[in-house]
C-alpha cells in the first residue's frame, strides 16, 4: 500500500493505491479535500477480431451515497449515466486516446467511481488525474501521465480548481488537461473574454497541473509496475510502398478531385482495384489500412508542402456561407445556416418556467439552480450519406449539444429580463466537418428570430492542424471533413465580437506548442467576424416580440402575505384560475408571479385577475359571479377565484325582493358590478346596476336603503346565516366575506 500527497490549489490532494480493488491492473484512490475518486484500469483482448480501431472506454460514476441522497427512482437505484457523467466521461477520454500507441487492439476500460462529494469542487477533473494515475501504475502501455485542472476567472484574477458556486459565478470555466509537455486537451465557457487572457488562462493552467503530474511519476516509482503487453496490429511495411509504386499516380489524381463525394468514389476505385492485385500477397484488410494511410499522407502532404487543401481553399479561407431565418411555420424561431456541405437547422421552442431542466443526481442544482436554456444536436445518419440503426443521442451527439449550449449561454439574457424557459434543438441536415459550430451559428439565428433579446449573435468555427512527414506543420481555417480525419487538431472556438464564449480542442498528436494554440485562437476571432458578418445579413436584431403561436408570459409583484389567497386552501384556487384562463401560474416565495398563456389575452386575462384577487377592485368593473352563500341581508358571490363580495338585497334585482331565493339561488351565475372596495378591502356589489344598465354613481344615488336588522349577521333564513359551517375557509366568524349591514 502507498500513500502520497501534495498541495494542489490550496487543497491536499492525495494519492492512495493498494487498497481498493486489488484485481484491477491499476487502481488509485484519489483524494481532493473530502471529495474522493476511485480510478481503475483494466486490459483485455479485443472483443473481437480483426478491429481496426482501439476499443477505449471510459465511464464516470457518480454515486447517490457520495452526496448522502437515496436515488429518487422507483427501484431507488442509480439508472443511466446523467448529462453531467456522460461529459464527465468524455472529459477524461479526450486527452488520454492520443497517448496510447498507435495501433494498439486490447480492450482498455476505465471506470471512475465518485465515493464522496464534499459540496465544493467539481470532481470531473479529479477523475481524469485518477485514471491517468492508474494507468501509470498499471503497466499498459501508456506515454501520460496526463492531468486536468479547471481554471476559474473572477476581478481579473484566475482561480485553481475554484468551487461549484465560485464557479457558476465567474467569467471563466476552463479545463486544461495536458502533460509535461504542453497542452492535450482544453474544455471551455466564458463570458465573452478576450484572446489575451483566454491564451493567458491556458497558460497560466498548463503550469499549474505540473505538481498533479509530479505525484503520478512519484507514484509510478514507488509502485514499480511490470509492464504488460498489448495486441498491436499495424499493417506490414511494405504493404503501402508496393501499393504507392502501382497505384500512386492514380492516388495523387484522386486527391486532387475538390468535390468530396467524386473523391470519394475514386479512392475507394483504387483501393477494390489494389486489393484484387495485391490478392495473393496480402489480406484486403491490410490493403485497406495501407490505402487508408497512403490517403492521408498525400493529403498531408499536398496541404502541408503544396499548399493545396482538398476543396482548393487558402490555409485562413473559410467556405461560402448562408444564414436564414423563419424557415419553418408555427415553431417560435428558426434559423438555417450552411457553411459549404455543413448544413444545420436549429429550431427554437420557448415555455415557461416550468419547463425547466432538473438536473438530478449532483448537488449542482441547489448551487446554481435548474437549466434554463436548454440546447440539443441530433445528427442522423442520412447528414452523412449513410444508412444506420436510429437510436438515442449518442455520446459524441450529447457532447456537441453541449458545447452549443455553453457558447450560447453567456448572451441569453436572465430570467428577470426574459422569462422563459428556453430549447434549441440543432438537426445537422448535411455534415462534410465543424456541425457543432454550425449548431452555434444556426441557434444564435433562430433565437434571434424567437424574439429572444441575446446581448450579442455567437457564431463558430473550427481551426485544424496538419502535420506533415517531415514535422512541418500548417493550421487551417474552417476544416472540413478530410481534414478533420487526416488532420491532427480539431480546435473549436466560438464567441461574439467582444470574445470567446466557448472552446473545445481535441489532438490526435501527444501534445500542441504554446504557440499552436495561440495562432488557433487568433484565427478563430478572424473567422468568427466574417461569419458574423454573413449572419448579420439574415437578422441583426431580435424580434420585437416572440412569435405568435409562443407562449405569452408576463411577470408581476405582489404583497408575499397575500400568496395563500393565490393559491388557496390545497390549490383549489390557483387550479380553478389555471383552468378558467388556460394560463400556467407560477409563484416565487418573494410574491414574484410568472403567467404563461397560449395567447396574449389569456396571460393579460390571468393577471388581470390576479391584481383583482390581491388589490382593491375598480369600480364599475361588470363580472360574472357565482352565488355561494344566501343571508337575510342580502348573497355573497365569488366573482373571482378564492375572493368574494356581497350583494345586498336592495341590489339583487330591480325592487328588493320578498324572498331572495325567488330570485337566485346558490351555484347561480350572475351578473354584477363592483361598486366600492372599503377600507378593510370588502367588496361590495351590485346585480341591480346590471339590470337597469346604470353606473356606479347612478347606482349609489338610487340605492334603496336596508331595512334595520337586529343581532348579529341579521335575521336567520332557514337557520342560515350563524352557523358554524357558514363560516369562510380560513374559518373566521361570520364567513370571509361577512358584512353586518
Amino acid at each position: 500500500m502507498h500513500k502520497i500527497e501534495t498541495q494542489f490549489g490550496g487543497r491536499r490532494l492525495t494519492f492512495e493505491t493498494g487498497r481498493l480493488a486489488p484485481q484491477a491492473h491499476g487502481a488509485v484512490v484519489v483524494s481532493y479535500g473530502d471529495a474522493v475518486v476511485l480510478g481503475t484500469v483494466v486490459m483485455s483482448k479485443p472483443f473481437r477480431e480483426g478491429l481496426d480501431f482501439f476499443p477505449l472506454s471510459v465511464d464516470y460514476e457518480e454515486r447517490s451515497y457520495s452526496i448522502g441522497k437515496i436515488p429518487g427512482s422507483v427501484f431507488r437505484r442509480e439508472g443511466r449515466p446523467p448529462l453531467a457523467g456522460i461529459l464527465a466521461s468524455r472529459l477524461t477520454d479526450r486527452p488520454l486516446r492520443p497517448l496510447f500507441p498507435e495501433g494498439m487492439r486490447s480492450e482498455v476500460q476505465i471506470i471512475l467511481t465518485v465515493l464522496a462529494h464534499d459540496h465544493a469542487v467539481e470532481t470531473d477533473v479529479i477523475g481524469t488525474i485518477a485514471a491517468s494515475a492508474a494507468l501509470m501504475i498499471s503497466g499498459i502501455p501508456f506515454e501520460g501521465p496526463v492531468a486536468a485542472v479547471r481554471v476559474g476567472l473572477a476581478d481579473g484574477e484566475f482561480s485553481l480548481n475554484p468551487t461549484i458556486q465560485e464557479n457558476a459565478e465567474g467569467d471563466l470555466d476552463l479545463v486544461v488537461a495536458g502533460t509535461r509537455d504542453g497542452v492535450v486537451m482544453l474544455e471551455a465557457g466564458a463570458s465573452e473574454i478576450d484572446d489575451d487572457k483566454m491564451i493567458q488562462a491556458i497558460t497560466w493552467g498548463q503550469e499549474q497541473l505540473q505538481a498533479a503530474i509530479d505525484l503520478q511519476l512519484e507514484l509510478r516509482d514507488l509502485v514499480k509496475p511490470e509492464p504488460r503487453e498489448a495486441i498491436m496490429e499495424l499493417p506490414d511495411p511494405a504493404i503501402a510502398p508496393a501499393i504507392e509504386e502501382r497505384f500512386g499516380d492514380a492516388i495523387a489524381e484522386a486527391m486532387r478531385v475538390t468535390d468530396r463525394s467524386e473523391r470519394s468514389e475514386r479512392m475507394h476505385s483504387i483501393q477494390d482495384e489494389a486489393v484484387e492485385v495485391f490478392a495473393e500477397q496480402y489480406e484486403a484488410g491490410d490493403v485497406g489500412v495501407a490505402m487508408h494511410d497512403l490517403e492521408g499522407a498525400y493529403a498531408r502532404r499536398a496541404i502541408v508542402i503544396d499548399n493545396v487543401r482538398p476543396d482548393g481553399r487558402a490555409e485562413d479561407e473559410i467556405r461560402s456561407l448562408s444564414a436564414e431565418v423563419g424557415v419553418l411555420p408555427r415553431v417560435h424561431g428558426t434559423g438555417l445556416f450552411q457553411r459549404g456541405e455543413t448544413q444545420v437547422l436549429s429550431v427554437v421552442t420557448l415555455g415557461t418556467m416550468r419547463d425547466e431542466q432538473k438536473i438530478g443526481l449532483s448537488d449542482l442544482e441547489e448551487l446554481v439552480g435548474p437549466k434554463r436554456y436548454m440546447h440539443h444536436y441530433n445528427m442522423p445518419p442520412f447528414a452523412s450519406g449513410e444508412a444506420r440503426r436510429l437510436g438515442g443521442p449518442r455520446r459524441r451527439e450529447t457532447g456537441h449539444g453541449a458545447l452549443a449550449e455553453r457558447a450560447l449561454l453567456p448572451v441569453v439574457p436572465p430570467q428577470e429580463e426574459f422569462p422563459y424557459a428556453i430549447r434549441v434543438v440543432s438537426e445537422v441536415l448535411s455534415s462534410n466537418g465543424s456541425t457543432s459550430q454550425g449548431s452555434v451559428c444556426g441557434s444564435s439565428l433562430a433565437l434571434l428570430d424567437a424574439g429572444v433579446p441575446l446581448r450579442s449573435p455567437v457564431a463558430g468555427i473550427s481551426i485544424g492542424l496538419v502535420t506533415a512527414d517531415d514535422g512541418s506543420v500548417k493550421v487551417l481555417t474552417d476544416i472540413q471533413g478530410a481534414e478533420d480525419h487526416f488532420g491532427d487538431m480539431d480546435f473549436k472556438v466560438a464567441g461574439t465580437e467582444r470574445g470567446i464564449t466557448a472552446i473545445q480542442l481535441d489532438i490526435k498528436v501527444k501534445h500542441l506548442t504554446a504557440e499552436i494554440v495561440e495562432t488557433a485562437i487568433r484565427r478563430g476571432r478572424d473567422a468568427r467576424i466574417k461569419i458574423l458578418e454573413v449572419m448579420n445579413g439574415a437578422i441583426s436584431e431580435p424580434r420585437s416580440d416572440v412569435g405568435e403561436f409562443a407562449p405569452k408570459i408576463v411577470k408581476t409583484q405582489i404583497d408575499p402575505e397575500k400568496i395563500g389567497a393565490i393559491i388557496g386552501p390545497g390549490g383549489r384556487t390557483i387550479r380553478r384560475l389555471e383552468a378558467d384562463t388556460g394560463a400556467s401560474i407560477d409563484i416565487e416565495e418573494d410574491g414574484t408571479i410568472m403567467v404563461g398563456a397560449p395567447s396574449r389575452d389569456g396571460s393579460d386575462q390571468a393577471l388581470q385577475m390576479i391584481k383583482d384577487m390581491t388589490g382593491e377592485v375598480d369600480a364599475g368593473r361588470t363580472m360574472l359571479g357565482k352565488v355561494t352563500r344566501i343571508f337575510g341581508f342580502g348573497v355573497m358571490v365569488e366573482f373571482l377565484p378564492g375572493r368574494e363580495g356581497l350583494v345586498p338585497r336592495h341590489e339583487i334585482a330591480e325592487e328588493p325582493p320578498n324572498m331572495i331565493e325567488d330570485v337566485v339561488n346558490i351555484g347561480d351565475d350572475i351578473m354584477v358590478m363592483v361598486i366600492e372596495t372599503d377600507d378593510q378591502g370588502r367588496v361590495n356589489l351590485s346585480r341591480r346596476a346590471v339590470l337597469q344598465g346604470l353606473s356606479v354613481e347612478e347606482t349609489r344615488a338610487s340605492a334603496t336603503p336596508a331595512p334595520p336588522r337586529g343581532g348579529r349577521g341579521g335575521p336567520r333564513r332557514e337557520g342560515r346565516g350563524g352557523r358554524r359551517d357558514d363560516r369562510g375557509r380560513n374559518g373566521g366568524r361570520g364567513g370571509r366575506g361577512r358584512r353586518d349591514y
